[in-house]
Parts: structure tokens; C-alpha cells; sequence
């Protein structure tokens, strides 16, 4: 789970606080710089690397690993970091950067242009990012196939469903994800393979017949 800055500002020591304001003001910085050019100033291409973006990298270092996510996401956030920044902070990133982009997507305006970073996640085997890719972005952007298939993930990695942002949402009364969860169970019962017991909750809830559309009068 993220942390608040105000509960950040509780639990770190004074010589990390000093760095995160400092680390926020350069982000705050960065998006001010990015607005559209007022009395002919000149707009910062979006393509440099801006200076908070290397705090990002370091911020478990100066703020411990427990609260490098959330460092890390108030930066993304601060920045209102733009596709390219984030794309360029994932795509060379560690894990644990890149898990922090993942869980901080849906607090960007980015629409769906960042959808290829949750499908790149979601080819991995690392459930950290599996289990950030299926967050609240994810259930706003993601095309039905691949949601399903993205739920299938979470219970072939064995990353808990209770990480699926909206599952009772989207799974409700979808005839082919309850396909797709009965074939998953047969294979791994035919396989002599436990089924993970979330399944039966999501097969629940796939399996329930959608109301038929009445006609206004």
C-alpha cells in the first residue's frame, strides 16, 4: 500500500524529509516547465531527462526500501510525469522502479497511452509487477481479451485475485472468462496440480446470467 506524504513526513528522519521536499520541488519544477510557453518562454523538450527523475532511481537509498513506492510515486505525481518520462523510468528501471510506475499509472494523465507498459509486465513472470499491473489503470484500459488474460496470470503466477482492480466489476456475467477459468481448473486438475482457491470466486461471479435489457417505455 502507498503512503500519504503526510504519513511519510512521520516516519522518515529529518535528513530524508530534506531530500524528499527537495526531490518534490524538482518535480514540481519539471511540470511547471512543461506548461505551454507564456510571454515566449521557451518549452523544456520532454525528451531530457529532468533532474528529478535521477531522485527516483535513489529514493530507496535516501528514503529506505519500505518507502521507495511511495517516494517514488509522489515524484511521478509532483512531475505529472509525462509518457515519456514514465515509459524511460520503467523501461530502465529495476523491479522496483518499475513496480512503482505500474501502481502510480492511474494517477496520470495518460489515458491509454502507457498500456504497453502493463503488457510488458504481464509477460513476465515476476509477480511484484504482475500483481501492479492488474491495478485500477489497468481496469479502466485493458480490452476484455486481455483482462482475461491478465487474471489468468494472476492465477498462474499465484498472485491473489484480491489484486484484480474491479474484478467483481468486469468479471461479473463474462461467459468466456468463465470458459477460460473452468479449462484453467480442468488442466490443473488433469495435471495434478492445485487449483488456486480464488478461482472459484471469479468463476462465481463470470458464471452469473447478465439481467436481459428491458425496453423503455
Amino acid at each position: 500500500m502507498l503512503t500519504s506524504r503526510k504519513e511519510l513526513d512521520a516516519e522518515l528522519g529529518g535528513a530524508a524529509r530534506a531530500w524528499l521536499d527537495e526531490a518534490l520541488a524538482e518535480a514540481a519544477h519539471d511540470a511547471e516547465a512543461r506548461e505551454p510557453a507564456r510571454a515566449g518562454a521557451a518549452e523544456v523538450s520532454p525528451s531530457a531527462s529532468p533532474p528529478w527523475e535521477l531522485r527516483y532511481a535513489t529514493a530507496g537509498r535516501h528514503c529506505g526500501p519500505a518507502h521507495a513506492d511511495s517516494v517514488r510515486s509522489l515524484l511521478l505525481i509532483e512531475a505529472r510525469a509525462p509518457l515519456p518520462s514514465v515509459t524511460r523510468l520503467y523501461e530502465q528501471g529495476t523491479a522496483a522502479e518499475r513496480r512503482a510506475v505500474l501502481l502510480t499509472l492511474h494517477r496520470l494523465d495518460l489515458g491509454p497511452t502507457a498500456l504497453p507498459l502493463v503488457e510488458d509486465a504481464l509477460r513476465t513472470n515476476d509477480t511484484r509487477l504482475v500483481a501492479a499491473a492488474v491495478g485500477p489503470y489497468t481496469a479502466a484500459h485493458l480490452d476484455p481479451h486481455a483482462w482475461r488474460h491478465a487474471v489468468l496470470k494472476c492465477l498462474f503466477t499465484g498472485v491473489p485475485l484480491t489484486a484484480v482492480a474491479r474484478l467483481d466489476e468486469r468479471a461479473r456475467g463474462d461467459a468466456e472468462l468463465a470458459r477460460m477459468l473452468r479449462d484453467f481448473a480442468a488442466e490443473r486438475t488433469a495435471a495434478g496440480r492445485d487449483v488456486p482457491a480464488d478461482l472459484s470466486g471469479a468463476l462465481t461471479l463470470a458464471e452469473i446470467t447478465p439481467a436481459a435489457p428491458t425496453e423503455e417505455s
